[in-house]
């Protein structure tokens, strides 16, 4: 299996960890290795919002552009330094992102980033999305109202592939809901709910960064508007299909062998 060109799993590195209980402060151990934001300065933060969403905006962009790399701690006390901000935000906003499966905690060792996916959970995502979202689709086709429709229709409109990490990120966001919108759309809650739960872009956004990932999507959401546009159920389920399909091909060969 080809691993991500991109950024590796970090290796292993025995560190002193003064937040250990006493009877362990002084021993090495193994863990992984610390890594926050690269930049070593104070970032400043805007301070226009929730001073909690703020920083959580900050480390979530930092974990979907790799800067901070899978697998690997999360320092709080370096983040309180580049932000300028206590612990209790910080703590906040990593428990947020522990709901949303970016950030796990472990005993000992504190809030890490969670690995990027593997081969057979990439699979097992994949077969609960050909499951749940072509019936969505379905649904949406013969029940979404105009105005549900409109909103569809208008992000797609503003989701333009780009080359730059941070487009690639915003691209993430909004194919998120995209997808949710159709979800929303099948007047099934407990499918929107069971999809949201996956937070599905989240992780695979991060398996592979290449401009070519947005642009072959935005071909694919085309199709599937249209045939929601004309009210073709068998249509749309379909394009769903093929566009969840299509999405595996071009992610399967960047996840990791178990």
């Amino acid at each position: 299996m080809v691993s991500q060109p991109g950024p590796d799993t970090p290796a292993k590195a025995f560190v002193y960890d003064d937040s250990m209980p006493s009877s362990t402060s002084r021993t090495a151990v193994r863990r992984k290795s610390t890594v926050t934001a690269p930049a070593s300065k104070q970032r400043i933060l805007k301070r226009g919002q929730g001073i909690v969403d703020e920083v959580y905006e900050l480390i979530r962009g930092d974990i979907m552009a790799l800067r901070i790399k899978p697998d690997t701690r999360i320092s709080i006390d370096s983040l309180v330094r580049q932000l300028g901000v206590s612990q209790t935000p910080i703590r906040e906003a990593l428990s947020r992102l522990e709901a949303t499966g970016l950030v796990t905690k472990q005993h000992f060792v504190g809030y890490c980033t969670a690995p990027q996916l593997n081969r057979r959970q990439l699979d097992e995502l994949y077969e609960m999305r050909l499951l749940l979202e072509p019936y969505a689709a379905r649904c949406a086709a013969e029940q979404m109202s105009d105005a549900q429709l409109q909103k569809v229709v208008a992000l797609a409109g503003h989701m333009e592939p780009g080359a730059s990490r941070h487009s690639y990120d915003r691209f993430a966001d909004q194919d998120s809901e995209f997808h949710d919108l159709i979800a929303s759309g099948s007047g099934n809650h407990l499918v929107r709910e069971a999809l949201a739960r996956l937070h599905t872009h989240l992780h695979i956004f991060r398996l592979r960064f290449h401009s070519e990932v947005t642009k072959e999507a935005c071909n694919e959401h085309a199709k599937l508007i249209a045939a929601l546009s004309r009210r073709k159920a068998a249509e749309a389920e379909a394009a769903m299909r093929a566009h969840i399909d299509k999405s595996y091909q071009r992610l399967k060969s960047f996840a990791r062998d178990v």
